[in-house]
C-alpha cells in the first residue's frame, strides 16, 4: 500500500496508457494490429539504440550530446561502405590505424608531458597541433584509396547501392600506390603521435595534482597491436579485399554492423577525451561544441558520400523470394531466407519487424546485464547518484566517463547501420532520430535506462498506430465519416504525448526526482 501511494501518479499514468493501447487495437482486425504493433516495436528498437546512449551519457556525465543523431548517421554510412564497397573499407584501414597509434599512446604522452614540460601555455600544444596537421596533410593522402565520385552518376554511391541490390555489383580497379610507401607510413605515424601529444597538452592545462610516472605498458601494447594490424592490412590489401567480396552477403552485413559499432566507440572515445573532458565545468560550451560537431559531421558526410539519398541493400538472409515465400513459420523463414512471414494472415517483414526488434532486445538485455551485474556497471550506477563520492573512494571516474561516452556513441552507430536498409541513407536521418530519441527520453526519464526503452516503445507505437488509422480511419461520435489523421499529425503526436506526460510526471515515467 505504501508503494502504491508513493507511485500512485505513475501507476495511474501507466494504466491509462495501457487502456488507450487496448482501446486502439479494438478498431482493427487481428492481422492489422499485430503488424502495427511490430512496426511500432521496430521503430522503437532503433529509437532506443539512440536514446539509450543519450541516457547513459547524460545520466553519468550531465552532458547532452547534440551530435548523437549525427553519430547515428555516420554509423549508417560506415556500415554501407563496409557492405557495398569493401575495397574502399580495406584501403582506409592502414592510414587510420597508423594515425590511431599516436592517439593510443596518449597515456605515455601524459607521463612524458608531466615529467618534462612545466609550462601551461597554450602555445606548445598548439604548435604540436599545427605540425601534426601539416605532416598529415602531406602523408595521409598518399595512401591509395579506391573511391567513388558523387558527382558522376555512373560512379556515385547510389549507383553502386543499386547494383549491389540487384546482385551485379562491379567494383572499379584498385588504385596503385604512387610515391614512397615508407614515407607515407612513417609520416602518418609521426603525425598521429604529434596529434596525440597536442591533445594531451590541451588536457594538461586543465589538470592539477600529481601525474603518475609509471610507464603505461598497456597503452604500449595496444598501440603496437594497432600499428601491426594496419601494416598487415596494407601488405595484404588485395587478398583481404577478395576475401570480403567472396564471403556471403549476410556475413558481410554482420561485419558492417560490427565495424560501425567499433568506429562509433572510437569516435566517442576521441570526442570525450579530446573535446569534452576539458569542458566539464562549462556546460554551455559542451552544448555548443557538440552542436558544432553535428554540423561538421553532416558536411564531412556530404563531402565523402555526396548529398543525394540512396539505399543500403538488405542481406540475402532477409531478402529471399520464391515458391516457399512468404514463410508460414520460423523454420521455413530460416530455411528459405524469406523476406516476409505470414502471421495472422498478414505479411511481416523479416528484417524490419523481426531482426531489428531482436537486435533491440539483445542490446537492452546486454546493457542491463552490464549495468546490474558487472563492476563497471556498479561504478556507473554509483556515479549517476554521486560521482564525487565515487571518485573519493579511489575509483577513476574519468575512465568510466570515457567508457560510457564511447558506449553511448557505439550504440548510436549500431542503430544507424541497423536502420539503413529500412529507412535509407540521407544527411537528415540523424536529426530526425535525435528528435525522436530526445522525446523518448523525456517521456521515460532523462537518466533512466529502462525509461529510454519505455519511451522509445511508446513513441514507435504511437506513430505507427496513427499511420495505420490514417489509412482506415477512426470512428468518432458526431462524424459522418471516419476521421483519418493526416501525416503531419504523426510527428506532432509524439510531442503532444511528451507534453501530457511531463505535465503529470515532471521527471518522466521512470525518472528520479532530483
Amino acid at each position: 500500500m505504501e508503494t502504491f501511494k508513493k507511485n500512485r501518479t505513475r501507476i495511474i499514468t501507466l494504466a491509462v496508457l495501457a487502456f488507450l493501447f487496448f482501446t486502439a487495437i479494438q478498431g482493427m482486425e487481428t492481422k492489422d494490429w499485430v503488424i502495427t504493433v511490430l512496426r511500432g516495436l521496430s521503430v522503437g528498437a532503433v529509437t532506443f539504440l539512440v536514446a539509450s546512449g543519450l541516457s547513459l551519457i547524460f545520466g553519468l556525465m550531465d552532458v547532452l550530446n547534440l551530435a548523437h543523431g549525427e553519430m547515428f548517421m555516420v554509423g549508417a554510412y560506415v556500415g554501407w561502405t563496409v557492405f557495398v564497397r569493401p575495397d574502399t573499407f580495406v584501403d582506409v584501414i592502414p592510414p587510420l590505424a597508423l594515425l590511431c597509434v599516436g592517439l593510443a599512446l596518449m597515456p605515455l604522452w601524459k607521463v612524458l608531458w608531466g615529467k618534462y614540460v612545466t609550462t601551461k601555455l597554450i602555445a606548445l600544444p598548439a604548435l604540436f597541433l599545427i605540425l601534426a596537421g601539416v605532416i598529415l596533410s602531406q602523408t595521409f593522402a598518399r595512401f591509395p584509396i579506391t573511391k567513388w565520385d558523387p558527382e558522376q552518376f555512373a560512379l556515385s554511391p547510389g549507383t553502386f547501392a543499386l547494383a549491389a541490390s540487384q546482385g551485379n555489383l562491379r567494383l572499379p580497379e584498385p588504385v596503385i600506390f604512387e610515391g614512397s610507401a615508407l614515407l607515407a607510413i612513417v609520416g602518418t605515424l609521426l603525425g598521429g603521435m604529434l596529434l596525440g601529444i597536442a591533445v594531451v597538452g590541451f588536457q594538461m592545462r586543465k589538470q592539477s595534482g600529481m601525474i603518475s610516472q609509471e610507464l603505461p605498458k598497456r597503452a604500449l601494447y595496444v598501440a603496437a597491436g594497432i600499428g601491426l594490424f594496419g601494416l598487415l592490412v596494407h601488405f595484404f590489401n588485395t587478398p583481404l579485399t577478395n576475401l570480403l567480396l567472396g564471403m556471403s552477403n549476410t556475413l558481410r552485413f554482420f561485419l558492417a554492423m560490427g565495424v560501425a559499432t567499433l568506429v562509433g566507440g572510437v569516435i566517442g572515445w576521441l570526442i570525450e577525451s579530446a573535446l569534452i573532458r576539458p569542458l566539464y565545468d562549462r556546460p554551455i560550451y559542451q552544448l555548443m561544441l557538440t552542436l558544432g560537431l553535428a554540423f561538421i559531421s553532416v558536411e564531412v558526410v556530404r563531402a565523402i558520400w555526396g548529398r543525394p539519398e540512396f539505399t543500403m541493400p538488405k542481406p540475402d538472409v532477409f531478402n529471399g523470394t520464391g515458391d516457399f515465400c512468404p514463410a508460414t513459420n520460423i523454420g521455413d523463414l530460416i530455411a528459405h531466407q524469406c523476406s516476409t512471414i505470414l502471421l495472422f494472415d498478414g505479411r511481416i517483414r523479416s528484417y524490419n519487424e523481426v531482426f531489428v526488434i531482436l537486435v533491440g532486445v539483445v542490446v537492452l538485455i546486454g546493457v542491463w546485464v552490464l549495468l546490474q551485474q558487472t563492476r563497471i556497471g556498479m561504478v556507473i550506477r554509483a556515479g549517476v547518484q554521486d560521482s564525487e563520492m565515487v571518485e573519493a573512494l579511489g575509483i577513476n571516474v574519468r575512465q568510466t566517463f570515457t567508457f560510457v561516452f564511447a558506449l553511448g556513441v557505439a550504440l548510436a552507430t549500431l542503430g544507424g547501420v541497423l536502420a539503413a536498409p529500412s529507412m535509407g541513407l540521407s544527411t537528415g536521418m540523424g536529426a530526425q532520430l535525435l528528435l525522436l530519441a530526445l522525446i523518448a527520453l523525456a517521456i521515460g526519464g532523462l537518466t533512466s535506462f529502462p525509461g529510454a526503452a519505455a519511451g522509445a516503445v511508446l513513441v514507435g507505437l504511437l506513430q505507427q498506430f496513427l499511420i495505420k488509422y490514417g489509412q482506415i480511419g477512426i470512428d468518432l461520435p458526431f462524424l459522418a465519416e471516419p476521421f483519418k489523421p493526416s501525416p503531419p499529425l504523426v510527428p506532432s503526436s509524439t510531442v503532444l504525448l511528451m507534453v501530457i506526460i511531463l505535465l503529470v510526471l515532471p521527471n518522466g515515467l521512470f525518472g528520479r526526482s532530483e
